[in-house]
């Protein structure tokens, strides 16, 4: 087994790209998998969420990182917190933000994080990146980690400026480091079904991009009680099965495991050629 390793991206801040790294990581665990969630932004907004402190952690994803940077045997299991929910982290803080200095004359700089995360993915089915806000050399990283990107797009105007400078990005990233990069989807967010934007925006986002990317079918609403599941470090899988949110995730996962089954598919097809 080798864990499918998975990147939420994008640029813009307030998507949902933590939000939904948790609540699918989740979702996925309760159809069985076994998930791993990557902080990987300075800001430790995953590590919060799920219940950690992130000054009093001793071991990081920038404390495995700078272990490849200086040539050092690393234990990535060591850097592994468990989450009552069923998944795992390996967290993050502050010290990830002088990362991009020090990965800028690393050997291999590009392939630092992905030294770390190829040695869990035999342990796990899926493994999820939290992104940072921005495209240096973290998410650089974490691109290079992926073998596929899920884009969280908020359902507001103008969603989608900025989104070409992204593909773009995502683009040269596969032909230059990743050969194996595909964008898995782009998921909308934080829906108001009340107005008729949220509407106006998927037609856009699947006129602009729908014939090369997939748009998910599931769209996540936005709730309150969505965001009053931060201070809890819960889920809201957890805080309120029952809601619109809760069922919009777990619906976007079988979408997810939906292509996860059919790229395996197509890929046992290939083989027997």
């Amino acid at each position: 087994m080798s864990g499918k390793v998975i990147a939420i991206a994008n640029q813009k801040g307030g998507v949902g790209k933590t939000t939904t790294t948790f609540n699918l990581g989740v979702a996925l665990s309760q159809r069985g998998k076994k998930v791993l969630l990557v902080d990987a932004d300075p800001q430790g907004d995953l590590t919060t969420y799920m219940g950690w402190h992130n000054d009093n952690l001793e071991n990081t994803i920038s404390t495995l990182m700078n272990r490849v940077i200086k040539f050092e045997e690393i234990n990535p299991q060591d850097a592994i917190l468990k989450h009552e929910e069923g998944v795992d982290l390996i967290p993050s803080n502050l010290e990830l933000a002088s990362m991009e200095f020090n990965l800028v004359n690393a050997y291999n700089r590009e392939r630092t994080l992905s030294k770390c995360i190829d040695l869990l993915k035999d342990k796990y089915d899926f493994i999820l990146i939290d992104c940072m806000p921005s495209l240096g050399m973290i998410t650089v990283n974490s691109l290079v980690a992926a073998d596929e990107v899920i884009i969280p797009v908020q359902s507001e105007f103008l969603a989608a400026k900025g989104m070409s400078h992204l593909m773009s990005h995502i683009y040269n990233i596969k032909h230059q480091i990743n050969q194996d990069l595909s964008v898995g989807g782009i998921l909308l967010t934080m829906v108001d079904k009340r107005t008729n934007l949220a509407k106006d925006i998927n037609m856009e986002l699947r006129k602009t991009y729908g014939k090369a990317f997939k748009v998910y079918n599931t769209y996540i609403p936005r709730a309150v009680k969505a965001a009053e599941t931060t201070r809890l470090s819960q889920s809201i899988l957890s805080y309120d099965k029952n809601s619109a949110v809760a069922l919009s995730y777990l619906n976007f996962a079988e979408e997810v495991l939906k292509h996860e089954r059919e790229e395996q598919t197509k890929h046992s097809r290939v083989q027997a050629r």
